[in-house]
């Protein structure tokens, strides 16, 4: 998933004297006052795909989902799961689970969200002729290995056995494995139902409700999104939703490949909710936003990543550790975040249960030893650093690529790509072989969540394992902790797995988040949840 935000850059060191500033004063164009059927309006950059709610996987696609979709289970301020649209959900030996829906709820078309749904749209996603980016959080369900026989081998069955319809309201899930952290799972996008609609005759999602999906959530999509074309996302309120409704009755997420031109919309009066500030606009929104800043812990990750899979390039795993020590973690988050991020030195963000402050040893900087280690293991003269432009990069990536120049005594070279669709693209057809950005945010409170989506080896065809990193010790170890029968039990097989990502590292962490955001003077109660997406039932108008 993409997680996208900074803090104001600020000179001073050898370390970011390469690093550019990119600012600007806003512009005056449309500011003026809300009109009461002004929608709200967001940033946003472009998603990667089109709607499909088991093929999104980073957080602009799944951003507008969680507008139009409710989810099965939400999450408290405490990270406890709260049910949503389920009414309950219960297990007697973490295997055998029965769902049952909350009555009301009904698809913006006005049909019952029945059962159906919900096992017509996971036997969807766990398809392998499907290719759907969520597959693999499926892979503990009985059946999704007939689903997912291999490439090359024909699938021989629709439905995974697992997954059955009791009643209209009620369906339960048989997990091949008992795992204690299956409840705390079902409020990521992934889990999300599909009504009859959505399919064509022959089975498949079709691209037809992909670029207009029917959801049962806050708000109803208004017309196609045209992909690569359409630089706004419109939605109305759906007035009968069974849940809470939101306060307003229009949304709009506008689309930005620069932060930097939102935060100007924004103070110019032409953008309400900017959640990923770029570092050159943090201290202006300081001074010119006051208490419309917002500055709050955040579950994330910030990694450099390497594409292990298919390019030997960084097969050393000396090599990876020389770049890790090599980057000036604490001058990066004081100097270019203006204290906003920490120093990352674990897997696991502090923020769950399971972080182990100092767990990385190879997190520490230590320039000397980096640049003789280095040397030693004979690591390329020259590396390329890839980053998407469309969030607030440029100035951290700058200053790792000057932490390298500087302490390794190479030539690094710096990529941006537009859009962060676009490296995601060219990592997943394996075309883009530099190192690369990319961040983490939690899909739900579960230390498991940052190694199973992006590190399993199942996570390489069917998740977000970019490296393409494989370790079956790792994969045995998260295995033992789902199959543990308490939370407890099973975190102790967690941190075993993330001491082997610490010894390996085929990614580098590099910061832990926080949300650096604002909004306009159009609106007010502004809440960014765990998740790191906006909570549309708080936010009200702006008299």
């Amino acid at each position: 998933m993409r997680v996208s935000k900074g803090a104001r850059l600020t000179a001073g060191t050898a370390l970011l004297a390469l690093a550019l500033t990119a600012c600007g004063s806003s512009t005056s164009s449309g500011g003026g006052t809300a009109a009461a059927d002004q929608p709200v309006r967001m940033e946003l950059g472009e998603p990667q795909k089109l709607f499909y709610p088991g093929d999104t996987t980073e957080s602009e696609g799944a951003e507008v989902m969680a507008a139009i979709f409710a989810p099965l289970v939400g999450y408290d301020e405490n990270k406890q799961v709260v049910n949503e649209v389920a009414e309950s959900i219960e297990s007697t030996d973490n295997t055998v689970w029965t769902i049952k829906l909350k009555p009301g709820y009904t698809w913006h078309n006005g049909e019952k969200l029945i059962a159906q749904n919900y096992v017509d749209a996971w036997n969807y996603a766990a398809n392998q002729d499907n290719v759907q980016g969520a597959n693999g959080f499926f892979a503990r369900v009985d059946g999704w290995a007939d689903l997912n026989p291999g490439e090359g081998q024909t699938v021989s069955t629709k439905e995974m056995k697992g997954l059955k319809v009791i009643d209209e309201s009620t369906f339960s899930v048989t997990l091949a494995k008992p795992f204690s952290q299956f409840k705390t799972m079902l409020g990521y996008t992934a889990f999300y139902p599909l009504p009859k609609a959505a399919f064509g005759p022959d089975g498949k999602v079709t691209e037809e409700y992909a670029k207009k999906p029917i959801g049962q959530g806050y708000f109803q999509i208004d017309k196609p999104y045209n992909k690569g074309t359409d630089q706004t996302i419109d939605l109305t309120r759906y007035d009968k939703f069974a849940g809470t409704k939101p306060k307003f009755t229009k949304l709009q997420f506008k689309l930005y490949t620069s932060p930097e031109t939102a935060f100007n919309d924004l103070a110019a009066g032409n953008l309400d909710v900017h959640d990923s500030l770029p570092p050159s606009a943090i201290a202006r929104a300081k001074s010119e936003l006051g208490e419309r800043y917002m500055d709050e812990a955040d579950a994330g990750v910030g990694y450099i990543g390497f594409p292990l899979q298919y390019n030997k390039t960084y097969a050393n795993v000396k090599v990876r550790e020389a770049i890790s020590m090599a980057i000036d973690r604490a001058t990066i988050a004081d100097k270019v975040f203006s204290g906003t991020r920490a120093p990352a030195d674990d897997f696991i963000n502090p923020l769950l249960e399971g972080y182990r402050a100092g767990a990385c040893a190879a997190c520490s900087y230590e320039p000397d030893k980096a640049k003789a280690q280095y040397a030693e293991n004979n690591g390329p003269k020259t590396l390329e650093l890839g980053y998407n432009t469309d969030g607030p990069h440029k100035e951290w990536i700058e200053a790792v690529a000057n932490s390298l120049r500087a302490n390794l005594g190479i030539e690094v070279t710096v990529k941006p790509f537009e859009k962060f669709a676009s490296i995601l693209d060219e990592l997943d057809k394996k075309t883009y072989g530099g190192m690369f950005r990319m961040g983490w945010a939690i899909d739900y409170p579960s230390a498991e969540n940052y190694l199973t989506p992006i590190f399993s080896t199942v996570a390489i065809k069917t998740g977000s394992n970019y490296a393409g990193w494989s370790n079956k010790e790792f994969d045995e170890l998260l295995a033992k902790g789902d199959t543990a029968p308490t939370q407890e039990e099973g975190l102790k097989f967690y941190q075993q797995a993330d001491d082997i990502l610490i010894k390996e590292l085929p990614y580098i962490p590099v910061y832990f988040y926080r949300t650096n955001a604002a909004f306009s003077q159009h609106v007010k109660g502004v809440k960014i949840n765990l998740l790191n997406q906006i909570e549309w039932t708080e936010i009200e108008k702006a008299s």
